[in-house]
């Protein structure tokens, strides 16, 4: 008999420490931006250290990050917040900061990938970014 309660409270334990989906914690918040594709080369980013971050993060190709214009720091697409491109599976990072002469760009990391970056080229695109729910809104679902 413990040891059946012993099972049965670890799998409570168990259940009740699982994480909601990515989806159910935030709020995706829709905004229209101009993208552009860059690479972590010298001529690109800094001619000192072209895989480290203006946040001082290290950069290597494959890693889903991106750049954005300093206003839409402004409307909180702050380091590290999560977004979804319309056009790219899974979840970029809000990983680096573009000059302060663009606004409301995006510029998407594409590893070392010249010819990507160029086919991607510029668009107008539709992105999504997290904004955490505030917990008395996840009471309420």
């Amino acid at each position: 008999m413990i040891k059946k309660l012993s099972i049965v409270f670890i799998l409570i334990i168990t259940l009740s420490c699982v994480d909601k989906p990515v989806d159910d914690k935030y709020n995706w918040v829709p905004i229209e931006v101009t993208a552009t594709a860059y690479n972590s080369l010298p001529y690109q980013t800094s001619y000192e250290h072209p895989a480290i971050t203006a946040w001082g993060d290290s950069i290597k190709p494959g890693q889903k990050w991106i750049a954005v214009s300093r206003d839409l720091l402004k409307k909180g697409l702050l380091y590290n917040t999560m977004v979804k491109i319309d056009t790219f599976e899974g979840v970029y990072l809000v990983k680096d900061k573009m000059h302060s002469r663009w606004r409301n760009r995006i510029d998407i990391y594409m590893g070392e990938n010249i010819k990507k970056a160029k086919e991607w080229g510029r668009r107008k695109i539709t992105i999504l970014y997290a904004v955490e729910k505030d917990s008395t809104e996840q009471l309420l679902e």
